[in-house]
């Protein structure tokens, strides 16, 4: 769903726009506040599993995890991932209420059932595991 609403919306206005990730189309990269909103409220209505990764291009341990989050990715084909930026996207990081980097936030219709901070990928992948089934 998030590459169909991509690419139903296009550029932007300001010229950027939500991509994907060139090695895994499965994680969807927003660069404007306006196109996460959209996508954002565009999920709330489904009960899909989405994984928000708040990161920083000069985060060591974001670096670290970015291989094993594109596992996951490519794993759970029904879990739905985002990539945020926190220094690109600092908004949405303080909606988020993120304090440090990585923290990847799961939601499911618009709720946080639950986040893990820092470069814990076991626990990252359990907690998947237990909430991509739940209704």
């Amino acid at each position: 769903m998030g590459s169909f609403l991509s690419s139903l919306f296009g550029e932007g206005s300001d010229g950027k726009n939500a991509s994907t990730s060139s090695e895994t189309p499965a994680i969807i990269a927003f660069h404007s506040s306006e196109r996460w909103q959209l996508h954002f409220n565009g999920c709330k209505d489904s009960t899909q599993l989405l994984v928000i990764d708040f990161a920083a291009s000069w985060c060591g341990p974001c670096k670290f995890m970015e291989p094993a989050v594109q596992e996951m990715a490519n794993k759970f084909s029904d879990v739905q991932f985002a990539k945020i930026d926190v220094d690109e996207l600092s908004d949405v990081a303080q909606e988020f209420n993120v304090q440090a980097m990585p923290t990847f936030v799961l939601m499911k219709q618009g709720k946080e059932l639950d986040r893990v901070v820092g470069a814990r990928k076991d626990e990252l992948e359990k907690k998947i595991v237990k909430y991509r089934g739940r209704t």
